[in-house]
């Protein structure tokens, strides 16, 4: 029976270690890749090669879905401190950039229905 519990308890920090080491997505990184996107998504115009670079590494950085969740909820609270972002730069932000985002960039998206 012992032997069980340590078996478990190995298991279960390997487990621990594999999603550290597999490094969820924050929203530390979220805002640094999206960080050069700002004045576009403001003021309109052209992305820059800096923040179209932010976003395809945002959207590698997005396989799951629990990192698009998160990563979700941090657009979508970083959008709202803008008042003035500009819905449809944001819409129009990965065609620009010419990808398919797997993370919307949006204040109003429920990021629980994100898969």
């Amino acid at each position: 029976m012992k032997a069980i519990a340590i078996l478990v308890l190995v298991v279960l920090a390997v487990f621990q270690l594999a999603m550290v080491a597999r490094g969820a997505i924050t929203c530390g990184q979220v805002d640094a890749n999206l960080a050069p996107c700002v004045p576009f998504l403001t003021q309109g115009g052209e992305p820059g090669a800096a923040c179209c670079s932010g976003v395809r590494t945002l959207n590698g950085n997005t396989q799951s879905s629990d990192d698009r969740r998160t990563a979700c909820n941090c657009v979508k609270a970083a959008a709202n401190r803008y008042p003035n972002l500009k819905d449809d730069a944001a819409q129009s932000l990965p065609s620009k950039c010419g990808i398919s985002l797997t993370v919307p960039i949006s204040r109003t998206v429920n990021c629980d229905t994100i898969s």
